[in-house]
Protein backbone atom coordinates (compact mmCIF):
# COMPACT_ATOMS: atom_id res chain seq x y z
CA UNK A 1 0.00 0.00 0.00
CA UNK A 2 1.16 3.55 -0.63
CA UNK A 3 2.51 5.28 2.47
CA UNK A 4 0.67 8.23 3.98
CA UNK A 5 2.32 11.62 3.69
CA UNK A 6 3.09 11.66 7.41
CA UNK A 7 5.12 8.49 6.95
CA UNK A 8 7.28 9.64 4.06
CA UNK A 9 9.97 11.02 6.37
CA UNK A 10 10.70 7.58 7.80
CA UNK A 11 13.92 5.90 6.70
CA UNK A 12 13.02 2.98 4.37
CA UNK A 13 14.23 -0.28 5.91
CA UNK A 14 14.06 -2.56 2.84
CA UNK A 15 14.99 -2.34 -0.83
CA UNK A 16 11.31 -2.47 -1.80
CA UNK A 17 10.49 0.40 0.57
CA UNK A 18 13.46 2.39 -0.77
CA UNK A 19 12.17 1.90 -4.34
CA UNK A 20 8.68 3.07 -3.32
CA UNK A 21 10.12 6.11 -1.55
CA UNK A 22 12.22 7.01 -4.60
CA UNK A 23 9.07 6.69 -6.71
CA UNK A 24 7.20 9.28 -4.61
CA UNK A 25 10.24 11.56 -4.47
CA UNK A 26 10.59 11.43 -8.26
CA UNK A 27 6.94 12.33 -8.70
CA UNK A 28 7.20 15.28 -6.31
CA UNK A 29 10.22 16.73 -8.15
CA UNK A 30 8.90 16.55 -11.72
CA UNK A 31 6.86 19.30 -13.47
CA UNK A 32 3.19 18.54 -13.11
CA UNK A 33 1.10 17.66 -16.13
CA UNK A 34 3.94 16.22 -18.23
CA UNK A 35 2.23 12.86 -18.61
CA UNK A 36 -0.73 14.41 -20.43
CA UNK A 37 1.00 17.17 -22.42
CA UNK A 38 -1.09 18.11 -25.47
CA UNK A 39 -3.52 15.35 -24.57
CA UNK A 40 -7.30 15.24 -24.38
CA UNK A 41 -9.77 12.34 -24.33
CA UNK A 42 -10.36 13.02 -28.04
CA UNK A 43 -6.74 13.52 -29.19
CA UNK A 44 -6.65 9.91 -30.40
CA UNK A 45 -8.96 10.88 -33.27
CA UNK A 46 -6.02 12.59 -35.04
CA UNK A 47 -4.03 9.33 -35.08
CA UNK A 48 -4.24 6.27 -37.37
CA UNK A 49 -6.38 3.56 -35.81
CA UNK A 50 -6.57 -0.22 -36.02
CA UNK A 51 -9.61 -2.39 -35.30
CA UNK A 52 -12.00 0.55 -35.66
CA UNK A 53 -15.72 0.01 -36.16
CA UNK A 54 -17.49 1.71 -39.07
CA UNK A 55 -21.08 2.69 -38.26
CA UNK A 56 -23.51 3.33 -41.09
CA UNK A 57 -25.73 5.63 -39.02
CA UNK A 58 -23.60 8.53 -37.82
CA UNK A 59 -26.55 10.27 -36.19
CA UNK A 60 -27.37 7.19 -34.12
CA UNK A 61 -23.73 6.97 -33.05
CA UNK A 62 -23.69 10.61 -31.94
CA UNK A 63 -26.88 10.06 -29.96
CA UNK A 64 -25.47 6.98 -28.23
CA UNK A 65 -22.20 8.71 -27.32
CA UNK A 66 -24.05 11.76 -26.02
CA UNK A 67 -26.09 9.45 -23.80
CA UNK A 68 -22.92 7.80 -22.46
CA UNK A 69 -21.36 11.17 -21.67
CA UNK A 70 -24.33 12.03 -19.41
CA UNK A 71 -24.34 8.75 -17.51
CA UNK A 72 -22.51 8.44 -14.17
CA UNK A 73 -19.17 6.63 -13.86
CA UNK A 74 -19.18 2.85 -13.57
CA UNK A 75 -16.16 2.98 -11.22
CA UNK A 76 -14.73 5.79 -9.09
CA UNK A 77 -11.29 7.46 -8.89
CA UNK A 78 -10.95 6.32 -5.28
CA UNK A 79 -11.32 2.69 -6.35
CA UNK A 80 -8.89 3.18 -9.24
CA UNK A 81 -6.28 4.74 -6.95
CA UNK A 82 -6.70 1.94 -4.42
CA UNK A 83 -5.95 -0.58 -7.18
CA UNK A 84 -2.88 1.43 -8.23
CA UNK A 85 -1.51 1.22 -4.70
CA UNK A 86 -2.03 -2.53 -4.66
CA UNK A 87 -0.38 -2.92 -8.06
CA UNK A 88 2.64 -0.99 -6.82
CA UNK A 89 3.01 -3.74 -4.24
CA UNK A 90 2.82 -6.32 -7.02
CA UNK A 91 5.53 -4.53 -9.00
CA UNK A 92 7.75 -4.52 -5.92
CA UNK A 93 7.26 -8.23 -5.32
CA UNK A 94 5.06 -7.85 -2.25
CA UNK A 95 1.84 -9.20 -3.81
CA UNK A 96 0.64 -11.38 -6.72
CA UNK A 97 -1.80 -10.41 -9.47
CA UNK A 98 -4.57 -12.79 -10.53
CA UNK A 99 -6.59 -11.64 -13.54
CA UNK A 100 -9.20 -13.77 -15.26
CA UNK A 101 -12.58 -14.08 -16.86
CA UNK A 102 -14.29 -14.61 -20.18
CA UNK A 103 -12.62 -14.16 -23.53
CA UNK A 104 -15.58 -12.00 -24.51
CA UNK A 105 -18.58 -11.39 -22.29
CA UNK A 106 -22.06 -11.64 -23.74
CA UNK A 107 -24.94 -9.54 -22.49
CA UNK A 108 -26.66 -12.76 -21.44
CA UNK A 109 -23.81 -13.43 -18.98
CA UNK A 110 -25.23 -10.61 -16.85
CA UNK A 111 -27.04 -13.15 -14.69
CA UNK A 112 -26.59 -13.92 -11.01
CA UNK A 113 -25.45 -17.54 -11.23
CA UNK A 114 -22.84 -16.86 -13.90
CA UNK A 115 -21.50 -13.83 -12.07
CA UNK A 116 -21.31 -15.72 -8.76
CA UNK A 117 -19.54 -18.69 -10.33
CA UNK A 118 -16.75 -16.47 -11.68
CA UNK A 119 -16.43 -14.59 -8.38
CA UNK A 120 -16.15 -17.86 -6.47
CA UNK A 121 -13.59 -19.28 -8.88
CA UNK A 122 -11.35 -16.21 -8.64
CA UNK A 123 -11.66 -16.27 -4.85
CA UNK A 124 -10.85 -19.98 -4.70
CA UNK A 125 -7.83 -19.51 -6.96
CA UNK A 126 -6.59 -16.58 -4.90
CA UNK A 127 -6.93 -18.65 -1.73
CA UNK A 128 -4.65 -21.29 -3.25
CA UNK A 129 -2.14 -18.64 -4.38
CA UNK A 130 -2.07 -16.93 -0.98
CA UNK A 131 -1.43 -20.29 0.65
CA UNK A 132 1.39 -21.08 -1.78
CA UNK A 133 3.11 -17.72 -2.23
CA UNK A 134 2.55 -16.30 1.26
CA UNK A 135 1.65 -13.02 -0.42
CA UNK A 136 -1.55 -11.00 -0.75
CA UNK A 137 -3.33 -11.55 -4.06
CA UNK A 138 -4.73 -8.66 -6.09
CA UNK A 139 -7.82 -9.85 -7.97
CA UNK A 140 -8.92 -8.32 -11.28
CA UNK A 141 -11.81 -9.81 -13.24
CA UNK A 142 -12.25 -9.73 -16.99
CA UNK A 143 -15.85 -8.78 -16.26
CA UNK A 144 -18.32 -5.90 -16.40
CA UNK A 145 -17.13 -4.58 -19.75
CA UNK A 146 -15.08 -7.20 -21.63
CA UNK A 147 -17.44 -7.32 -24.60
CA UNK A 148 -15.43 -6.20 -27.65
CA UNK A 149 -12.96 -8.50 -29.42
CA UNK A 150 -10.31 -7.65 -32.02
CA UNK A 151 -10.53 -9.79 -35.14
CA UNK A 152 -7.97 -10.83 -37.72
CA UNK A 153 -10.43 -9.86 -40.47
CA UNK A 154 -13.39 -7.45 -40.37
CA UNK A 155 -15.44 -9.84 -42.52
CA UNK A 156 -16.08 -13.55 -42.93
CA UNK A 157 -17.74 -15.88 -45.39
CA UNK A 158 -21.18 -17.24 -44.60
CA UNK A 159 -23.02 -19.45 -47.11
CA UNK A 160 -21.10 -17.89 -49.97
CA UNK A 161 -21.69 -14.31 -48.81
CA UNK A 162 -19.31 -11.84 -47.18
CA UNK A 163 -20.70 -10.53 -43.89
CA UNK A 164 -19.18 -8.47 -41.06
CA UNK A 165 -17.34 -10.54 -38.45
CA UNK A 166 -18.77 -10.80 -34.94
CA UNK A 167 -16.98 -8.07 -32.99
CA UNK A 168 -18.63 -8.55 -29.60
CA UNK A 169 -22.04 -7.82 -28.10
CA UNK A 170 -21.27 -4.11 -27.77
CA UNK A 171 -20.83 -3.88 -31.56
CA UNK A 172 -23.06 -6.42 -33.30
CA UNK A 173 -24.84 -9.73 -32.80
CA UNK A 174 -23.50 -13.24 -33.26
CA UNK A 175 -26.46 -14.16 -35.46
CA UNK A 176 -25.41 -13.66 -39.11
CA UNK A 177 -28.54 -11.58 -39.62
CA UNK A 178 -27.46 -9.18 -36.86
CA UNK A 179 -23.93 -8.31 -37.96
CA UNK A 180 -24.39 -4.64 -38.88
CA UNK A 181 -22.70 -2.55 -36.15
CA UNK A 182 -25.37 -0.94 -33.98
CA UNK A 183 -24.45 2.16 -31.88
CA UNK A 184 -27.24 1.46 -29.37
CA UNK A 185 -25.25 -1.58 -28.25
CA UNK A 186 -22.70 0.81 -26.73
CA UNK A 187 -25.33 2.07 -24.33
CA UNK A 188 -26.48 -1.49 -23.64
CA UNK A 189 -22.87 -2.37 -22.83
CA UNK A 190 -22.78 0.39 -20.22
CA UNK A 191 -25.91 -0.82 -18.45
CA UNK A 192 -24.85 -4.48 -18.53
CA UNK A 193 -21.44 -3.49 -17.13
CA UNK A 194 -23.02 -1.41 -14.39
CA UNK A 195 -25.48 -4.17 -13.47
CA UNK A 196 -22.72 -6.79 -13.37
CA UNK A 197 -20.50 -4.65 -11.15
CA UNK A 198 -23.46 -3.80 -8.93
CA UNK A 199 -24.08 -7.49 -8.32
CA UNK A 200 -20.38 -8.14 -7.71
CA UNK A 201 -20.34 -5.43 -5.05
CA UNK A 202 -23.56 -6.72 -3.51
CA UNK A 203 -22.27 -10.30 -3.40
CA UNK A 204 -19.01 -9.29 -1.77
CA UNK A 205 -20.88 -7.11 0.69
CA UNK A 206 -23.19 -10.01 1.54
CA UNK A 207 -20.38 -12.34 2.58
CA UNK A 208 -19.61 -14.46 -0.48
CA UNK A 209 -15.90 -14.09 0.38
CA UNK A 210 -16.21 -14.38 4.19
CA UNK A 211 -13.23 -16.44 5.37
CA UNK A 212 -15.02 -17.25 8.62
CA UNK A 213 -17.07 -19.76 6.60
CA UNK A 214 -14.86 -20.82 3.68
CA UNK A 215 -16.63 -24.16 3.29
CA UNK A 216 -19.67 -22.23 2.08
CA UNK A 217 -17.69 -21.71 -1.15
CA UNK A 218 -19.27 -24.50 -3.12
CA UNK A 219 -16.79 -26.31 -5.36
CA UNK A 220 -19.43 -26.77 -8.03
CA UNK A 221 -18.09 -28.84 -10.90
CA UNK A 222 -14.77 -29.85 -9.32
CA UNK A 223 -15.31 -33.60 -9.19
CA UNK A 224 -11.66 -34.68 -9.14
CA UNK A 225 -11.11 -35.96 -5.60
CA UNK A 226 -7.38 -35.12 -5.55
CA UNK A 227 -7.97 -31.47 -6.45
CA UNK A 228 -10.88 -31.23 -4.03
CA UNK A 229 -8.74 -32.73 -1.24
CA UNK A 230 -5.93 -30.21 -1.87
CA UNK A 231 -8.40 -27.34 -1.74
CA UNK A 232 -10.07 -28.64 1.41
CA UNK A 233 -6.68 -28.94 3.14
CA UNK A 234 -5.94 -25.30 2.32
CA UNK A 235 -9.36 -24.25 3.60
CA UNK A 236 -8.84 -26.32 6.78
CA UNK A 237 -5.46 -24.64 7.32
CA UNK A 238 -6.96 -21.17 6.98
CA UNK A 239 -9.93 -22.07 9.20
CA UNK A 240 -7.55 -23.33 11.88
CA UNK A 241 -5.58 -20.08 11.67
CA UNK A 242 -8.80 -18.08 12.08
CA UNK A 243 -9.85 -20.14 15.08
CA UNK A 244 -6.46 -19.49 16.67
CA UNK A 245 -6.81 -15.73 16.03
CA UNK A 246 -10.24 -15.77 17.66
CA UNK A 247 -8.97 -17.72 20.64
CA UNK A 248 -6.14 -15.28 21.38
CA UNK A 249 -8.34 -12.25 20.76
CA UNK A 250 -6.72 -11.20 17.51
CA UNK A 251 -10.05 -11.35 15.72
CA UNK A 252 -11.11 -7.79 16.54
CA UNK A 253 -10.53 -6.68 12.97
CA UNK A 254 -12.92 -9.32 11.72
CA UNK A 255 -14.36 -7.13 8.99
CA UNK A 256 -11.09 -7.47 7.04
CA UNK A 257 -11.74 -11.22 6.85
CA UNK A 258 -15.31 -10.94 5.62
CA UNK A 259 -14.79 -9.47 2.16
CA UNK A 260 -12.14 -8.80 -0.48
CA UNK A 261 -11.46 -6.30 -3.23
CA UNK A 262 -12.33 -7.44 -6.75
CA UNK A 263 -11.60 -5.01 -9.57
CA UNK A 264 -12.88 -4.98 -13.15
CA UNK A 265 -11.02 -4.81 -16.44
CA UNK A 266 -11.38 -5.01 -20.19
CA UNK A 267 -9.44 -4.37 -23.37
CA UNK A 268 -9.77 -0.70 -24.29
CA UNK A 269 -10.69 -1.39 -27.88
CA UNK A 270 -13.65 0.85 -28.76
CA UNK A 271 -12.20 4.29 -28.20
CA UNK A 272 -15.47 6.15 -28.81
CA UNK A 273 -16.91 4.30 -25.81
CA UNK A 274 -13.83 4.82 -23.67
CA UNK A 275 -13.68 8.53 -24.50
CA UNK A 276 -17.31 8.99 -23.47
CA UNK A 277 -16.58 7.56 -20.03
CA UNK A 278 -13.31 9.44 -19.50
CA UNK A 279 -13.88 12.08 -16.83
CA UNK A 280 -11.74 14.70 -15.11
CA UNK A 281 -11.76 14.42 -11.31
CA UNK A 282 -9.81 15.77 -8.40
CA UNK A 283 -7.25 13.23 -7.24
CA UNK A 284 -8.39 11.61 -3.95
CA UNK A 285 -7.15 13.76 -1.06
CA UNK A 286 -5.86 10.80 0.96
CA UNK A 287 -3.74 9.48 -1.93
CA UNK A 288 -0.32 11.13 -1.90
CA UNK A 289 0.90 9.51 -5.12
CA UNK A 290 -2.27 10.43 -7.02
CA UNK A 291 -2.07 14.05 -5.91
CA UNK A 292 1.58 14.26 -6.98
CA UNK A 293 0.68 12.79 -10.38
CA UNK A 294 -2.20 15.26 -10.86
CA UNK A 295 -2.06 18.36 -13.04
CA UNK A 296 -1.57 21.81 -11.54
CA UNK A 297 -5.27 22.11 -10.75
CA UNK A 298 -5.15 18.84 -8.78
CA UNK A 299 -7.16 16.86 -11.34
CA UNK A 300 -6.53 13.81 -13.48
CA UNK A 301 -8.31 12.12 -16.35
CA UNK A 302 -9.80 8.78 -15.31
CA UNK A 303 -11.40 6.17 -17.49
CA UNK A 304 -14.47 5.34 -15.41
CA UNK A 305 -15.65 2.35 -17.46
CA UNK A 306 -13.31 -0.01 -15.55
CA UNK A 307 -10.58 0.02 -12.95
CA UNK A 308 -7.96 -1.46 -15.30
CA UNK A 309 -7.72 -1.45 -19.10
CA UNK A 310 -5.22 -2.97 -21.47
CA UNK A 311 -3.91 -2.34 -24.99
CA UNK A 312 -4.15 -5.38 -27.24
CA UNK A 313 -1.33 -6.85 -29.28
CA UNK A 314 -3.06 -5.69 -32.48
CA UNK A 315 -3.48 -2.04 -31.38
CA UNK A 316 -0.16 -1.12 -29.71
CA UNK A 317 1.33 0.90 -32.61
CA UNK A 318 3.57 3.67 -31.21
CA UNK A 319 1.93 6.34 -33.38
CA UNK A 320 -1.54 4.83 -33.19
CA UNK A 321 -4.82 5.98 -31.71
CA UNK A 322 -4.90 3.47 -28.86
CA UNK A 323 -1.46 4.33 -27.51
CA UNK A 324 -2.37 8.03 -27.77
CA UNK A 325 -5.53 7.48 -25.74
CA UNK A 326 -3.91 5.29 -23.09
CA UNK A 327 -1.03 7.66 -22.41
CA UNK A 328 -3.39 10.24 -20.92
CA UNK A 329 -5.49 8.28 -18.43
CA UNK A 330 -4.59 7.87 -14.75
CA UNK A 331 -5.78 4.25 -14.56
CA UNK A 332 -3.29 1.43 -14.26
CA UNK A 333 -2.97 -0.13 -17.71
CA UNK A 334 -1.81 -3.34 -19.32
CA UNK A 335 0.06 -3.90 -22.58
CA UNK A 336 -0.10 -7.22 -24.42
CA UNK A 337 3.40 -8.29 -25.49
CA UNK A 338 3.48 -10.89 -28.25
CA UNK A 339 6.14 -12.47 -30.49
CA UNK A 340 6.16 -9.51 -32.90
CA UNK A 341 7.22 -7.05 -30.18
CA UNK A 342 10.92 -6.13 -30.42
CA UNK A 343 12.78 -4.89 -27.35
CA UNK A 344 13.40 -1.29 -28.50
CA UNK A 345 9.73 -0.93 -29.43
CA UNK A 346 8.71 -2.16 -25.99
CA UNK A 347 10.92 0.38 -24.23
CA UNK A 348 9.67 3.20 -26.50
CA UNK A 349 6.11 2.19 -25.72
CA UNK A 350 6.78 2.30 -21.97
CA UNK A 351 8.35 5.74 -22.31
CA UNK A 352 5.23 7.02 -24.11
CA UNK A 353 2.55 5.67 -21.76
CA UNK A 354 4.55 6.04 -18.53
CA UNK A 355 7.11 8.85 -19.01
CA UNK A 356 7.45 9.39 -15.25
CA UNK A 357 8.24 5.70 -14.66
CA UNK A 358 5.53 5.34 -12.04
CA UNK A 359 6.03 1.99 -10.28
CA UNK A 360 3.24 -0.48 -11.02
CA UNK A 361 1.44 1.79 -13.51
CA UNK A 362 2.13 -0.68 -16.34
CA UNK A 363 1.46 -4.40 -16.46
CA UNK A 364 3.23 -6.20 -19.31
CA UNK A 365 1.04 -9.14 -20.30
CA UNK A 366 3.29 -11.56 -22.19
CA UNK A 367 1.62 -13.93 -24.65
CA UNK A 368 4.22 -15.77 -26.69
CA UNK A 369 3.20 -19.43 -26.83
CA UNK A 370 4.99 -22.36 -25.23
CA UNK A 371 7.31 -22.82 -28.22
CA UNK A 372 8.43 -19.15 -28.37
CA UNK A 373 8.70 -17.95 -24.80
CA UNK A 374 12.26 -19.23 -24.29
CA UNK A 375 13.56 -17.20 -27.22
CA UNK A 376 11.71 -13.96 -26.42
CA UNK A 377 10.98 -13.34 -22.76
CA UNK A 378 14.56 -12.99 -21.48
CA UNK A 379 15.37 -10.29 -24.04
CA UNK A 380 12.30 -8.31 -23.10
CA UNK A 381 13.10 -8.59 -19.39
CA UNK A 382 16.65 -7.31 -19.93
CA UNK A 383 15.49 -4.38 -22.06
CA UNK A 384 12.97 -3.27 -19.43
CA UNK A 385 15.48 -3.68 -16.62
CA UNK A 386 17.95 -1.41 -18.46
CA UNK A 387 15.22 1.17 -19.18
CA UNK A 388 14.59 1.94 -15.50
CA UNK A 389 10.87 1.09 -15.69
CA UNK A 390 9.49 -1.01 -12.83
CA UNK A 391 6.62 -2.98 -14.33
CA UNK A 392 4.44 -5.93 -13.42
CA UNK A 393 5.27 -9.00 -15.48
CA UNK A 394 2.15 -11.05 -16.08
CA UNK A 395 1.94 -14.27 -18.07
CA UNK A 396 -0.98 -14.82 -20.46
CA UNK A 397 -0.51 -18.50 -21.37
CA UNK A 398 -3.75 -18.62 -23.37
CA UNK A 399 -3.48 -16.59 -26.57
CA UNK A 400 -0.18 -17.97 -27.85
CA UNK A 401 -1.39 -21.56 -27.51
CA UNK A 402 -4.60 -21.58 -29.52
CA UNK A 403 -4.97 -24.22 -32.24
CA UNK A 404 -7.64 -26.00 -34.23
CA UNK A 405 -8.58 -29.67 -34.06
CA UNK A 406 -8.88 -31.81 -37.18
CA UNK A 407 -12.58 -30.93 -37.12
CA UNK A 408 -11.77 -27.21 -37.15
CA UNK A 409 -12.75 -26.56 -33.52
CA UNK A 410 -10.65 -23.90 -31.77
CA UNK A 411 -9.08 -25.18 -28.57
CA UNK A 412 -6.08 -24.94 -26.25
CA UNK A 413 -4.09 -27.77 -24.68
CA UNK A 414 -3.89 -27.57 -20.92
CA UNK A 415 -0.35 -28.95 -21.06
CA UNK A 416 0.69 -26.02 -23.30
CA UNK A 417 -0.83 -23.51 -20.88
CA UNK A 418 0.98 -25.14 -17.95
CA UNK A 419 4.20 -25.23 -19.95
CA UNK A 420 4.18 -21.52 -20.73
CA UNK A 421 3.48 -20.55 -17.11
CA UNK A 422 6.24 -22.84 -15.92
CA UNK A 423 8.67 -21.39 -18.45
CA UNK A 424 7.77 -17.84 -17.42
CA UNK A 425 8.43 -18.64 -13.76
CA UNK A 426 11.79 -20.22 -14.62
CA UNK A 427 13.00 -17.49 -17.00
CA UNK A 428 12.14 -14.67 -14.62
CA UNK A 429 14.10 -16.39 -11.87
CA UNK A 430 17.08 -16.88 -14.20
CA UNK A 431 17.03 -13.20 -15.18
CA UNK A 432 16.85 -11.89 -11.62
CA UNK A 433 13.22 -10.90 -12.15
CA UNK A 434 9.95 -12.39 -10.90
CA UNK A 435 6.60 -13.27 -12.38
CA UNK A 436 4.08 -10.88 -10.85
CA UNK A 437 0.86 -12.49 -12.03
CA UNK A 438 -1.16 -14.56 -14.48
CA UNK A 439 -3.83 -13.46 -16.97
CA UNK A 440 -6.32 -16.20 -17.84
CA UNK A 441 -9.42 -16.76 -19.90
CA UNK A 442 -11.65 -18.84 -17.66
CA UNK A 443 -15.18 -19.45 -16.52
CA UNK A 444 -16.84 -20.92 -13.47
CA UNK A 445 -19.02 -23.07 -15.72
CA UNK A 446 -18.35 -26.74 -16.57
CA UNK A 447 -17.39 -25.99 -20.15
CA UNK A 448 -15.39 -28.30 -22.41
CA UNK A 449 -13.30 -25.91 -24.47
CA UNK A 450 -9.67 -26.61 -23.49
CA UNK A 451 -8.42 -30.20 -23.78
CA UNK A 452 -6.32 -31.97 -21.18
CA UNK A 453 -6.08 -31.47 -17.44
CA UNK A 454 -6.84 -34.03 -14.74
CA UNK A 455 -10.27 -34.60 -16.24
CA UNK A 456 -8.56 -35.81 -19.42
CA UNK A 457 -10.72 -33.92 -21.92
CA UNK A 458 -10.00 -34.93 -25.53
CA UNK A 459 -10.83 -33.40 -28.89
CA UNK A 460 -13.96 -35.54 -29.16
CA UNK A 461 -15.20 -34.16 -25.83
CA UNK A 462 -15.21 -30.52 -26.93
CA UNK A 463 -18.77 -30.60 -28.27
CA UNK A 464 -20.11 -31.72 -24.88
CA UNK A 465 -20.39 -28.17 -23.58
CA UNK A 466 -18.51 -25.76 -25.84
CA UNK A 467 -20.29 -22.43 -25.34
CA UNK A 468 -17.69 -19.74 -26.12
CA UNK A 469 -18.42 -17.52 -29.13
CA UNK A 470 -14.74 -16.53 -29.36
CA UNK A 471 -11.77 -18.24 -27.71
CA UNK A 472 -11.72 -21.39 -25.54
CA UNK A 473 -11.63 -20.91 -21.75
CA UNK A 474 -10.37 -22.95 -18.82
CA UNK A 475 -13.16 -24.50 -16.80
CA UNK A 476 -13.17 -24.37 -12.99
CA UNK A 477 -11.21 -27.57 -12.51
CA UNK A 478 -8.50 -26.60 -14.98
CA UNK A 479 -8.19 -23.09 -13.53
CA UNK A 480 -7.74 -24.46 -10.00
CA UNK A 481 -5.10 -26.89 -11.26
CA UNK A 482 -3.17 -23.95 -12.69
CA UNK A 483 -3.41 -22.12 -9.37
CA UNK A 484 -1.96 -25.16 -7.61
CA UNK A 485 0.95 -25.22 -10.08
CA UNK A 486 1.89 -21.60 -9.39
CA UNK A 487 1.40 -22.06 -5.65
CA UNK A 488 3.59 -25.18 -5.75
CA UNK A 489 6.40 -23.28 -7.43
CA UNK A 490 6.50 -20.74 -4.61
CA UNK A 491 6.23 -23.32 -1.82
CA UNK A 492 8.94 -25.50 -3.35
CA UNK A 493 11.24 -22.52 -4.07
Amino acid sequence: MAQKSTELAKVPSSSAEREAAVDVKTLSNRPRGTATSCWSPASWTAKPIKQDVIYDDGQALSKALAKLERLPPVVTPTEICKLKRSLRDVALGKAFLLQGGDCAELFEYCESNMIESKIKLLLQMSLVLIYGAHKPVVRIARMAGQFAKPRSSPTEQYHGKTIPAFRGDNVNGYDPADRIPDPSRLVSAYFHSAATLNYIRASLGSGIADLHSPLDWELGHVKDEKIKLKYERIVDSIAESLRFMKTVGADSAASSLETVDLYTSHEGLLLEYEQSLTRRFKAPMHDTAARLEADNDGTQWYNTSAHFLWIGDRTRQLDGAHVEYFRGIANPIGIKVGPSMVAPELVNLLDIVNPNKEIGKITLITRYGEDKIDSLLAGHIRAVQKSGHTVIWQCDPMHGNTQNTKQGVKTRHFSSILSEVGSALRIHKEEGSFLGGVHLELTGEAVTECVGGSEGLKDEDLNTNYTSYCDPRLNEKQALELAFLVAGFYRNG
